[in-house]
């Protein structure tokens, strides 16, 4: 038995104290899509809602034994690090000091403070991660504080590691998983699993599943070196992760470029709606990853497999609802944006809608500016339930001589008015 694996055996056997194992469910809805044998980790069965709980237990217990009796352990985070370490300062009976950006939702500070309760303290500084960040290690140097990363640490990778332990006790006898799907945002679920696998000696094979707006791993791995994003799409707010941490690239770096699929945000939010309206499985965006990565594959690719993914967390504010909803069928072609060069006179309205098919619905109407005295500038949102449909109205329009623009995918123009 590797050294390694001995640490995880040891990290969950602890971990018991605090929560049992999430389970490892067979999904018969997503076997019958897909022609293969898919199990999901439901890591957003644990007492946060995320995998995040293991990393932060395992680094603060071993911190426990060697710090000073009195030390203040510190995070920054606005998800669900922050929750996971608010929980366990609470079972150590440890302060903690969470730092989280001013612009963090209500919801996520409030679910942190119940769950650490009279030992955790929230600071909220800053409007971006990068300037909470910095006032929190500010505060861990000026005050003799114990920073807990979000993933990387050797820690926080053993911890997370325990996810493997548990799915290697928890497959039937004598199955091994043909393939794992990962989803990656820091990197250090990925880095735990794959060592622990690879130390059990499983042939199995591994994808990494990253955000498409967020692709710090695959970009790389391709450099060869660890590349800092300039830009980052916070959709997925639970995998957005400006920089791979450098312990984890240390052990990611051997597999290829080639293992990591980058998802589409609006197409993962189709994946989000299915589970939710078929399983009953609310997931967050990082929660859904391997799940959607599935689309990446042609059926025959996955035939006869068996196949793990890691559901990572579901911690999901359904206030966000409309706009997955909304993702889902713009990148299904369903829904689709238009300005509209409007005649400002009696039918024009009128004439417009007689161009209309039994399945188009306006969704949305809405004047933007009176350009000119006779027409007026008009954001027009169409959903059908055939996005073949949209072709049929194009050719109409045109034919009726309406001036107009496709703004779906202007995403500059979305951001602003739609």
């Amino acid at each position: 038995m590797s050294d390694f694996i001995k640490s995880v055996a040891l990290a969950t056997e602890q971990m018991r104290a605090l929560f049992g194992e999430t389970p490892l469910q067979r999904n018969d809805y997503l076997s019958r899509k897909y022609g293969a044998d898919i199990w999901l980790k439901r890591e957003d069965l644990t007492p946060v809602r995320s995998y995040k709980i293991r990393g932060a237990f395992n680094f603060i217990s071993a911190a426990i034994k060697k710090a000073d009796a009195n030390a203040v352990f510190v995070c920054a985070s606005a998800g669900n690090h922050a929750q996971g370490f608010a929980y366990v300062c609470r079972h150590f009976g440890r302060k903690g000091v969470v730092f989280m950006p001013v612009t963090t939702p209500q919801q996520k500070i409030d679910k942190t403070r119940a769950f650490g309760g009279e030992f955790i303290e929230i600071r909220l500084v800053g409007d971006i991660f990068d300037q909470c960040y910095a006032a929190s290690q500010d505060y861990a140097k000026n005050e003799g504080g114990l920073m807990v990363p979000p993933f990387d640490a050797m820690g926080i990778i053993t911890g997370q590691a325990s996810v493997a332990q548990e799915i290697s006790e928890q497959l039937p006898e004598g199955k091994v998983p043909d393939l794992m799907m990962l989803p990656v945002g820091g990197g250090g679920l990925s880095a735990g699993v794959t060592l622990y696998v690879k130390a059990l000696g499983w042939p199995t094979e591994f994808r990494f599943v990253e955000p498409e707006g967020a692709p710090s791993l695959k970009l790389s791995l391709e450099a060869g070196k660890r590349i800092k994003l300039q830009t980052v799409d916070n959709f997925v707010d639970g995998a957005a992760v400006g920089e791979l941490g450098a312990e984890n690239f240390k052990v990611l770096k051997a597999y290829p470029a080639s293992s990591v699929i980058n998802v589409p945000e609006n197409r993962l939010c189709g994946t989000m709606t299915e589970m939710l309206n078929i399983e009953g499985v609310v997931l967050e965006p990082a929660g859904a990853l391997a799940i959607d990565a599935l689309k990446d594959f042609k059926k025959s690719e996955l035939k006869g497999k068996t196949i793990v993914l890691v559901v990572s967390g579901g911690n999901f504010d359904f206030e966000r609802l409309p706009d997955v909803k909304e993702r889902a069928l713009r990148y299904e072609g369903l829904k689709k944006y238009f300005i509209f060069r409007f005649p400002q006179r009696p039918g024009a309205l009128r004439m417009f809608l007689d161009l209309l098919g039994p399945d188009d619905d306006i969704a949305r109407f809405e004047y933007l500016k009176k350009s000119a005295r006779n027409f007026g500038s008009v954001l027009i949102g169409i959903e059908t339930k055939d996005a073949k449909n949209f072709a049929v109205l194009d050719k109409k329009f045109k034919e009726a001589g309406w001036a107009y623009q496709d703004i779906t995918d202007n995403q500059v123009l979305a951001d602003f008015i739609i």
